[in-house]
């Protein structure tokens, strides 16, 4: 069911994010407590502010009403990523090279599972990030589909 509603938003959002100029990030469908919430994120260069994200909010909004997708009552939230944006297209670690992330994986690479480092390049579905491991860093490739979460990491 949420995976449904999940398609639809993104088909409903999608033209109304381009006119915009703006680039959907990630739609979710969650419960959390009794209550269920309609999560849109969205981006562009520079990051998007609150009109941008109203204006999202505004059009969405009347297309939901006019398909009714979702029985129970919920809560529309049309959002910035955040600084710990999550990394979850290919697009996104082309983008994001350079970046410091964080990558979870599916299965153990180099006896470990979770990976914190600069995002050094993606090619040919190959992420490469450079990390610190005690006193010296190493790279440590990882394949694309090996990928559980990944995300931007904010390093003080």
């Amino acid at each position: 069911m949420s995976k449904k509603i999940i398609s639809l938003t993104e088909e409903l959002v999608q033209p109304i994010v381009e006119d915009l100029n703006l680039e959907l990030v990630e739609v979710e469908f969650v419960k959390e407590g009794k209550n269920y919430f309609l999560r849109v994120y969205v981006d562009k260069e520079g990051g998007v502010d609150i009109e941008d994200c109203g204006k999202v909010s505004e059009q969405l909004s009347e297309k939901l009403d006019e398909v009714d997708p979702i029985e129970q009552a919920y809560f529309l939230e049309v959002s910035s990523p955040g600084v710990e944006r999550r990394l979850k297209k290919r697009s996104d670690f082309e983008r994001f090279v350079g970046s410091h992330i964080y990558v979870k994986t599916y299965e153990p690479i180099n006896h470990e599972k979770e990976f914190y480092g600069d995002l050094t390049s993606f090619e040919d579905d190959l992420i490469t990030l450079m990390v610190k491991e005690k006193t010296r860093e190493k790279e440590v490739q990882i394949p694309f589909d090996k990928v559980a979460k990944a995300n931007i990491a904010v390093t003080f």
